[in-house]
């Protein structure tokens, strides 16, 4: 008896493909958002407008912290390249956002969630500079146990965005945004016509480069 999916024509085995129409591959869902951007403690100023491709994993907590991220990030020239997101959780190689110079070397990695050590020294491998922005509330639990793996990553930042307030964002997440996001003192009003959600990150490790 032949194996399922083979079939024997003239003593030669053919191999029988089918496809399945239900398993095809879910499409990202595309979300805008018009940023208005104050941060006095860079002194950077401007408004941008974002196409933000979100995967079907992604939750409205992350794609938040996502343009959190931009916002705390994005430079007020482009003369060492532009801040961009990536493939994110489509492409597991590249991070969530990142800042290409015109020779494609990367100027900024920028990582979400819980990253391992390898991933980050590695990273640091690559990037002048890395940033990480976690926001679970086991983040602790994470940096106790790899915080001294690190100390040979001096141009590595990581940040604790405490839980309840990247949860806060989830109630500003829409298809089409309005931000305004003022950042002083390091603190961050992040607000719409509507609701507004105020962040106080944690700095877990500053870089010294």
């Amino acid at each position: 008896m032949m194996p399922r999916g083979l079939h024997r024509d003239n003593h030669r085995l053919l191999f029988v493909t089918t496809s399945y129409p239900h398993r095809m591959a879910l499409k990202a869902t595309i979300h805008k958002a018009q940023l208005q951007i104050a941060d006095m403690d860079r002194h950077v100023y401007g408004d941008h407008a974002l196409t933000i491709a979100r995967h079907p994993s992604e939750t409205d907590e992350r794609m938040m912290v996502r343009v959190l991220a931009y916002a705390l990030n994005v430079t007020a020239d482009e003369l060492n390249g532009r801040l961009e997101f990536t493939k994110g959780l489509s492409d597991v190689d590249e991070p969530d956002l990142w800042q290409l110079d015109l020779t494609g070397e990367v100027q900024h990695w920028i990582d979400l969630g819980q990253p391992d050590e390898r991933r980050l020294m590695k990273a640091h491998g690559r990037a002048r500079r890395v940033s990480v922005y976690s926001f679970a509330s086991s983040t602790p639990v994470w940096w106790a146990g790899i915080e001294n793996k690190l100390t040979r990553a001096p141009r590595l930042a990581v940040w604790q965005i405490p839980a309840e307030q990247s949860q806060a964002l989830i109630a500003l997440a829409e298809r089409s945004m309005q931000l305004q996001i003022s950042i002083q003192d390091g603190s961050i009003y992040v607000s719409t016509s509507s609701a507004s959600v105020e962040i106080h990150p944690v700095a877990l490790k500053t870089a010294s480069e």
